[in-house]
C-alpha cells in the first residue's frame, strides 16, 4: 500500500520491512450469539487496517497510526495498558501480551505504523483488523508461522484480556478467514470456520450514524454478564445449549431481563441456521426478511438497538431493491447494513442519507462494501 509505505517513511526515516492487512467485517447475521456458543454469519470487507513495521535493535517499540503520526514509545518490557489519547495502542500491545502469555516469539523493538480505511465505531471491527494485522505482522518479524485459527484465537485473547472487551471470536474469525464472494460461518463452540458462497448480484451497504458505540466500559458487558447469568440459571454452559422450547419451560428461573436476553439469543440462533437454508437454495428474499427479523430482535428482546438504528432499518426496508436490514456489530450506536439487489444505488442511498438528516439534523457516513479476503502479508 503507497500511502503506508509513504507514511511510514515519514515519520521514522525509512521504509517498512513487512507490511500486513486484515479486513473489517460485517456481522451478516448472528447477534450476540457468538459468546453464547452458537453460530454467526459474517463478512470481511474491501475495508482494512494495514500495518508496516521494521526491527529495531534498542529494545524501543514505537508506535504511530496514519491518522496520527505522534510516536509512541515504549520499551520491549513495558505491557502495561495504555490510557487516554495513547489508547489505541492497547491493540497491538494485546496481541504482544496474547504472545508472550502464549509462548509465542514476540519482536523485541521495531517501528510500528497502522494506517485504514475503516470507519472507527461504525460496528466493522476495526479493532479486530488492528489486532490480526499486528499479530500478522509479528509474527513475520520472528518467523513464528502462526496458523490462521492461531493467529485469530490470540486476537481474541488480546480483546479479551488486554483491551477488556468480553467479546467472542466473531470480529477476530470473520477477519481472519474471510474469503471474496463468501461469508464466514463460524461454530462458536469450537471454534470452527467454514464458508458460505454468497448469491451473485447482491450487495452491502453501510450506514454508520457516528452515534456512540461503547463497548469497553457500557452495555456490551451488562449483555454479556446478563447472558452468562441465564445460563447458569439455566444450568447448561451456554445459551446456544437450550432450545426456545427449553427455555420457555423455564423461564421462571430467569430475571426478565435474562429472559428477553435469552429468548433474543436462541431465537438468533435459529435465524442463523435457516439463513444457511435459504442462501443454500439462493432464496436472498428469504434471507434478507430472517435479517430484518434479526434486528427486530435486537431491538425488542436484546435492546441494543438506538432510534437512529431502527428509522435506518425502517427506511431501508420500505425501499424495493432492498432485501432486509439491521444493525451490524454489539450495537449501542454505530452502523445499519442493507441487503440489496442491483438497483439499488447512489441515488437510493442518497434518500436515505436525506431522510436521516431530516429526521435526526445529523450526517451519516454511506459505505458500499464488497467481500474480501482474509488476513494476509502484503509485502516482506
Amino acid at each position: 500500500m503507497v500511502s503506508l509505505q509513504e507514511k511510514f517513511a515519514k515519520v521514522f526515516g525509512r521504509p517498512p520491512a513487512i507490511m500486513t492487512r486484515a479486513p473489517g467485517r460485517i456481522e451478516f447475521i448472528g447477534n450476540h450469539t457468538d459468546y453464547n456458543g452458537g453460530m454467526v454469519l459474517g463478512a470481511a470487507i474491501d475495508r482494512a487496517v494495514w500495518v508496516g513495521v521494521a526491527a529495531r535493535t534498542d529494545g524501543l517499540r514505537r508506535f504511530a497510526t496514519g491518522r496520527n503520526p505522534d510516536i509512541v514509545e515504549r520499551a520491549a518490557t513495558d505491557l502495561a495498558r495504555a490510557e487516554g489519547a495513547e489508547s489505541w495502542i492497547n491493540y497491538p500491545l494485546g496481541m504482544l501480551a496474547a504472545f508472550a502469555k502464549s509462548g509465542v516469539p514476540a519482536p523485541p523493538g521495531f517501528d510500528y505504523l497502522a494506517v485504514s480505511d475503516l470507519p472507527v465505531g461504525a460496528g466493522l471491527s476495526s479493532s479486530a483488523a488492528i489486532e490480526l494485522a499486528s499479530g500478522l505482522a509479528f509474527s513475520e518479524m520472528t518467523g513464528a508461522k502462526l496458523d490462521r485459527e492461531r493467529l485469530v484465537k490470540l486476537g481474541r485473547m488480546a480483546e479479551n484480556e488486554f483491551v477488556g472487551v468480553p467479546c467472542g471470536i466473531l470480529d477476530q474469525g470473520v477477519s481472519g478467514f474471510g474469503r471474496q464472494g463468501q461469508l464466514v460461518l463460524i461454530d462458536c463452540r469450537g471454534p470452527k470456520f467454514d464458508t458460505v458462497p454468497m448469491p451473485a448480484g447482491v450487495h452491502f451497504w453501510i450506514f454508520n450514524t457516528h452515534t456512540k458505540h461503547a463497548l469497553v466500559d457500557g452495555l456490551y458487558s451488562a449483555r454479556h454478564a446478563e447472558c452468562m447469568g441465564a445460563a447458569r440459571a439455566l444450568g447448561v454452559a451456554h445459551l446456544a445449549d437450550v432450545s426456545e422450547a427449553g427455555l420457555m419451560q423455564n423461564a421462571a428461573k430467569l430475571t426478565e431481563p435474562q429472559r428477553k436476553r435469552s429468548l433474543h439469543v436462541v431465537s438468533e440462533i435459529s435465524r442463523v441456521g435457516k439463513t444457511i437454508l435459504a442462501l443454500g437454495s439462493d432464496d436472498v428474499a428469504a434471507v434478507g426478511r430472517l435479517l430484518t427479523a434479526s434486528h427486530r430482535s435486537s431491538q425488542t428482546l436484546f435492546e441494543n438497538s438506538t432510534p437512529e438504528l431502527d428509522f435506518l432499518v425502517d427506511t431501508l426496508t420500505a425501499i424495493p431493491s432492498v432485501y432486509g436490514a439491521r444493525l451490524t456489530g454489539g450495537g449501542f450506536g454505530g452502523a445499519a447494513m442493507a441487503l440489496t439487489s442491483d438497483a439499488f444505488g447512489e441515488r437510493e442511498a442518497k434518500q436515505v442519507a436525506d431522510a436521516y438528516r431530516a429526521r435526526f439534523g445529523a450526517e451519516i457516513d454511506v459505505l458500499h462494501a464488497l467481500t474480501a479476503n482474509g488476513a494476509e502479508v502484503v509485502s516482506r
